[in-house]
């Protein structure tokens, strides 16, 4: 019997994007859509620690672990207008398109998005950072929250 591990799905972007230098989040969930449980969010962390993190944890268990950005919105106004975005995002989904339209079908997700069985035999994931680490980096992104003009 073959053993499932999770998966961990994550943004390819260049090594010059503004955006990793964002803090970054991770949204655990459950790989299977038959379990049905609260998805757990944790963060903000430097990106490299979010990823080494939530590879730990998926690793050995059968969950979902989405590493992505934390887009600050410093007024209502941007508030107000991402959750426009969102509705009409929705909106555009009642159009009947199946997930695999939109997003890609899940198989088709390469070895650097998606951590599975075949690339956990290939390469280990990575240790998780040191408690301390992760510590000084929650302190250096709450340095640039703080920072004018961020």
């Amino acid at each position: 019997m073959m053993s499932r591990v999770g998966a961990l799905v994550t943004l390819e972007l260049p090594d010059d994007s503004p955006i990793l230098a964002l803090p970054w989040i991770i949204t655990f969930g459950p790989l299977d859509d038959d379990e049905e449980w609260e998805p757990v969010v944790c963060g903000p962390y430097e990106r490299p620690h979010a990823l080494a993190l939530a590879e730990s944890v998926v690793a050995d268990e059968e969950l979902m672990a989405v590493v992505e950005p934390l887009l600050p919105r410093v007024s209502a106004d941007e508030i107000r207008a991402e959750i426009a975005a969102a509705q009409i995002a929705a909106e555009d989904e009642a159009v009947e398109l199946d997930e695999a339209t939109v997003y890609g079908d899940y198989e088709d997700v390469g070895d650097e998005e998606l951590i599975g069985e075949s690339s956990r035999r290939a390469a280990q994931p990575q240790q998780p950072p040191d408690p301390a680490e992760v510590r000084a980096g929650l302190a250096r992104i709450a340095a640039m929250l703080t920072r004018p003009g961020q």
